[in-house]
């Protein structure tokens, strides 16, 4: 206990225990549009758009923190957006562009870091490295949370009309097509906040496990945006609490933790549990 206090009064220490508060409310917040939306597959291809962002980021302007998470925030949005538009001007259906689209990104950005010998590097790029985290970092993740939380509370109702309904969306004036583009973006730069903490092959446990875990224990959609910030967390503290001791990767610990959660929600879950469904 005295090696754990000793360790909280070191500044990376401090800004690895707000990280986790703050990137794993945001997540978990926004992790209901995910459950919601089901596109769990969509983002998880997304998270590996980040690394071609990267490699041009790298290549451009050399290893600046800022134009790193400018490149994975870019290049994410671009294959995202990209395939939602694609699917719109083709006949191919939003997964299938998705696919083509990153895997062709991701083996370009591969190619690109592998060519500038920074293959070391790419684990904290793919698994984080929340310990590593600067002050910019952190207060690009908190902006960039804040905003995220701010703005998917003050439309919450249009978004959950549109996730249940898009056809009366469009009768009551709300565009969803916009509101796809929007979805879309909002996760995007949440999942970019969390790349140096979690990684890239990581933050799709961040961005689903909380709210899926909260779906399993109510019938209402509200609940899952706040459940979920307040399982992302909690659980995101959790991992901090026990990574110390146990000398786990904390990125690893975090998902293990909502992994966790997720499967007692689906064992003793009142209503929707295994057990309750065997009885």
């Amino acid at each position: 206990m005295n090696d754990f206090l000793q360790f909280l009064g070191e500044p990376a220490a401090q800004r690895s225990l707000w990280a986790c508060a703050t990137i794993g409310f945001a997540n978990g917040f926004t992790s209901a549009l995910v459950v919601l939306k089901r596109s769990s597959l969509q983002i998880g291809t997304l998270s590996c758009a980040l690394l071609p962002g990267i490699a041009l980021a790298v290549l451009l302007f050399g290893f600046m923190q800022w134009s790193i998470l400018l490149g994975a925030a870019g290049a994410a949005l671009l294959v995202g957006l990209g395939s939602v538009f694609v699917s719109r001007t083709s006949r191919l259906d939003q997964d299938t562009a998705l696919s083509v689209l990153h895997t062709t990104a991701f083996a370009a950005g591969f190619l690109v870091l592998a060519r500038l010998g920074l293959r070391q590097k790419m684990d904290d790029w793919l698994f984080g490295s929340i310990m590593s985290m600067s002050d910019t970092d952190l207060a690009t993740a908190y902006v960039i949370s804040a905003a995220a939380v701010l703005s998917l509370t003050a439309l919450q109702r249009p978004l959950l009309i549109y996730l249940f309904d898009p056809q009366a969306a469009c009768t009551l004036g709300i565009p969803p097509r916009l509101f796809d583009y929007l979805v879309f973006t909002i996760i995007i730069l949440v999942l970019v906040s969390s790349l140096q903490a979690v990684g890239a092959f990581l933050t799709l446990g961040l961005l689903v496990a909380p709210a899926a875990t909260v779906y399993l224990l109510t019938d209402r959609a509200p609940l899952l945006f706040w459940g979920g910030g307040l399982v992302g967390g909690l659980g995101s503290l959790l991992a901090f609490a026990l990574s110390f001791p146990l000398g786990w990767h904390l990125g690893a610990t975090i998902i293990l933790v909502l992994g966790a959660a997720f499967l007692l929600a689906y064992i003793f879950s009142p209503k929707y549990g295994l057990l309750k469904r065997r009885r």
